[in-house]
C-alpha cells in the first residue's frame, strides 16, 4: 500500500502516548491486539475500537444511547471523526502534547471520541475503569478528561486533577452546578449526540464570574437554526453529509448560540398550555434530593396533567412536605406546578444511565 493510499486514520500523531507508551501504527495495532486478548473488559474495549480504527474500512460502528428510543447502531465516516476531534482540539484549547484521562467506556460515541483526539492530536492519554468514582485511584494531573454527570458527582473533591473537564450523557443538575462554583477546574456542559459525532456545543458552568452561562455556544465550522417547532437544526458539513435535525427545543439567540428547554417529545399540551418538562425540572432540582422527571398522564377536561415521579419509596410525609414547598416554589408559574406526584423505588434506565421515561411512566398505576 502506497502512502498515497494509506487511510488518513493510520497517520498515529507522533506524540500520541497510551498509557505512557509511544506508537508508530503498526506497534499500536500490535499493542492492541494482545490487550484485547489480555486486558481488562473496559481495556478490550479499547483494543477493539482501536483496531476498528485501524482497518481500512471509511467509517466505524457506534451505538446511540437509546434515550429517546432502542438503541441502535449506526455508521461513522472516520473523515467526520478526525474533524470533530480538530475542532474540540480548537474549542478548548487542548491541542498537542495534552494529558488526558479516558475514563469512559470505549462501547459508546464519547469514548470513542477520546481515543481519535487522542491518536489525532497528539495526546498523552492514560486509561482507568469507566466506574461511578473514576478519579478514586487516579494520583496525577491532567488537562483533559470527560465524565458522566453521576461521575461528576463522585468525584467532587478529586476534581483538583483535572484541569478542563467536559460533562455529557445527561443533564447537570442545578445541585451539582452549585457544587462546582469557585473550584479551579473548568467544567463545561456539553451538547450533542452519536450522530453528531459527540458534542457541537459546550458552555461554561463554573465561570470567575459567579452566574453560569445560560447559552451553549457551538463548535468551529456549525451554524445552527430551527425548524417552525423551534427545534434545533445543525449544520455541520464535517460532520455530516446533511444538517440534522433534532427534537431538541431551543431558544435560537444567534447562529451560534442556543438555550436548551427540552425535548419535543416530552413536551406537555395541559388546557393549551405547552409545558417543557426538562424546564420543570430544572426549577425543582433544589427541592428534590433524589432523582425524579415531570411527565404527564391524559385528563378528560385538560388533555394532558402535569405529573411528578420520585425515584424513592413512598412516603406521606415526604409527599406532603414537597407538594407544599412546590407550591411556594417563586420561580414555577402556576401551570408548572404538578398536578400528582408519584414515588417509584427504581426507574428504567438505558445502558448509559438515562431514565427512559416512558417505559418507567408505564409503572405508575
Amino acid at each position: 500500500m502506497s502512502i498515497v493510499d494509506t487511510p488518513i486514520q493510520q497517520y498515529i500523531h507522533h506524540k500520541f502516548t497510551l498509557n505512557g507508551r509511544s506508537f508508530t501504527s503498526a506497534s499500536l495495532q500490535a499493542y492492541v491486539t494482545d490487550l484485547k486478548q489480555v486486558g481488562e473488559p473496559y481495556e478490550q474495549d479499547v483494543a477493539e475500537f482501536i483496531l476498528e480504527w485501524l482497518d481500512d474500512k471509511e467509517y466505524v460502528v457506534a451505538k446511540t444511547s437509546g434515550s429517546t428510543g432502542d438503541p441502535k447502531k449506526i455508521e461513522i465516516l472516520k473523515k467526520h471523526m478526525i474533524h470533530s476531534a480538530r475542532a474540540t482540539g480548537r474549542f478548548f484549547k487542548v491541542e498537542e502534547g495534552t494529558s488526558a484521562l479516558l475514563c469512559l467506556s470505549a462501547t459508546y460515541i464519547a469514548g470513542k471520541m477520546m481515543l481519535v483526539r487522542a491518536m489525532t492530536l497528539g495526546w498523552k492519554l492514560d486509561l482507568a475503569p469507566p466506574k461511578t468514582n473514576p478519579l478514586d485511584n487516579v494520583y496525577k494531573q491532567y488537562d483533559f478528561c470527560a465524565l458522566v454527570p453521576l461521575q461528576l458527582d463522585n468525584s467532587l473533591n478529586r476534581l483538583h486533577l483535572i484541569k478542563k473537564l467536559i460533562v455529557g450523557g445527561g443533564v447537570i443538575s442545578e445541585n451539582l452546578k452549585q457544587l462546582v462554583q469557585g473550584i479551579a477546574t473548568k467544567v463545561y456542559e456539553t451538547y450533542g449526540m452519536t450522530e453528531t459525532v459527540s458534542h457541537i456545543a459546550a458552555r461554561r458552568i463554573n465561570p470567575k464570574k459567579k452566574e453560569v452561562k445560560k447559552y451553549f455556544k457551538a463548535l468551529p465550522n456549525i451554524t445552527l437554526s430551527v425548524d417552525d417547532r423551534n427545534c434545533l437544526r445543525i449544520k455541520a458539513p464535517e460532520l455530516a453529509k446533511h444538517p440534522i435535525q433534532t427534537n431538541d427545543v431551543v431558544e435560537l439567540k444567534t447562529y451560534k448560540k442556543f438555550l436548551w428547554k427540552g425535548r419535543y417529545d416530552n413536551v406537555v399540551n395541559s388546557g393549551g398550555v405547552k409545558l417543557f418538562p426538562e424546564t420543570i425540572e430544572s426549577k425543582l432540582q433544589l427541592l428534590i434530593p433524589h432523582r425524579f422527571f415531570i411527565t404527564s398522564q391524559p385528563d378528560d377536561s385538560l388533555g394532558e396533567r402535569l405529573i411528578l415521579i420520585i425515584e424513592c419509596d413512598y412516603d406521606p410525609e415526604i409527599k406532603k412536605e414537597l407538594q407544599k414547598a412546590i407550591r411556594k416554589e417563586d420561580s414555577l408559574a402556576k401551570y408548572e406546578v404538578p398536578k400528582e406526584i408519584y414515588f417509584l423505588p427504581q426507574f428504567i434506565e438505558t445502558p448509559t444511565g438515562k431514565i427512559q421515561r416512558t417505559k418507567t411512566l408505564e409503572f405508575i398505576n
